[in-house]
């Protein structure tokens, strides 16, 4: 797998990116990075707050113009929102300047790990359940569409997960 090429992890929230990405930042000598923190430290503002004032679209917005920003580094390990597929110009650019990892978990799984998260906007509503299985629903055949390769994260721990994604994109490499 080469050093230049970025590896970018996608999938829905409470799956796992952030914390897997930062294993796979380590175990590959890359630098980590997560788009909803960089949106955070531009705004000086926390994603609900966004949400809040700017909308779901004002906060897309800012998500694509970092995505943008990052994918002209080299050498990242870059976790994204969830939605970050819902945009065209988005998936191009993921398709076309990383390696894409599309990480899933069942809906029971997702729900357990975000049930006491306040900070997901999307979930905040009555059937946080329903919500998941609506966005999946909406967003799997986006993942899918510009994953170069998926892999469950269900009752696993991050270090296995990382070291299946290398396994995988060296794989891919050959």
């Amino acid at each position: 797998m080469s050093l230049d090429s970025n590896i970018v992890l996608i999938g829905p929230m409470g799956v796992g990116k952030s914390t897997i990405g930062r294993v796979l930042s380590q175990m590959t000598n890359r630098e980590f990075k997560d788009t909803d923190q960089v949106v955070e430290e531009k705004t000086g503002a926390d994603i609900p707050w966004i949400f809040d004032v700017e909308g779901e679209e004002g906060f897309r917005d800012r998500e694509s113009s970092v995505l943008s920003e990052l994918l002209n580094e080299t050498g990242l390990v870059l976790a994204t929102g969830g939605g970050i597929v819902m945009r065209e110009a988005n998936r191009e650019l993921l398709s076309t300047q990383a390696r894409v990892v599309y990480l899933t978990a069942s809906v029971n799984q997702l729900l357990k790990r975000t049930r006491r998260d306040r900070k997901r906007p999307l979930l905040q509503v009555d059937d946080p359940k329903a919500k998941i299985e609506s966005l999946i629903n909406l967003r799997h055949p986006l993942y899918e569409s510009i994953s170069h390769t998926q892999i469950s994260t269900e009752n696993r721990t991050p270090k296995s997960v990382a070291e299946e994604i290398i396994s995988n994109l060296d794989m891919l490499d050959a």
